[in-house]
């Protein structure tokens, strides 16, 4: 008996189909919204209500501040595409996944996260020496 071996030829990732590579459809299962940059305790307050709802965190980055908003797109499909494809908002369209979170993982370059109201209220309290008094 002769063994017989088959070449096997792994599809090559491109851009144009990238996407189908990523199980999760990471990039669709949040939302995050550019905030200004908050300064005083009255910003801060104003974070933690924000974060102390389910589904919200904040993080910064080289971009500035941002929430992030954990929800799912309801355009998306069981099998990871897009129910509306041909007619998606124009920040879909825009979206570029030459570097994703397939890559590498968002939260690599967050300066500060803070994934709930207790984590920041500790850097609250860190930040103003006299956060909760008065």
């Amino acid at each position: 008996m002769t063994s017989k071996t088959i070449p096997i030829h792994a599809e090559v990732m491109t851009a144009a189909n990238k996407c189908s590579f990523c199980t999760g459809s990471t990039c669709c299962t949040y939302a995050t919204q550019l905030i200004p940059t908050p300064r005083s305790k009255h910003d801060f307050d104003h974070l933690l209500w924000q974060v102390a709802h389910a589904g919200v965190e904040v993080y910064k980055d080289d971009d500035g501040w941002f929430l992030l908003l954990n929800a799912r797109c309801t355009q998306l499909l069981p099998d990871g595409g897009c129910a509306i494809y041909d007619t998606r908002p124009q920040v879909c369209r825009d979206y570029s996944n030459d570097y994703c979170e397939y890559d590498e993982p968002a939260e690599k370059n967050f300066e500060l996260y803070f994934k709930s109201y207790d984590s920041l209220l500790a850097y609250c309290r860190r930040r103003f020496k006299s956060w909760g008094q008065g």
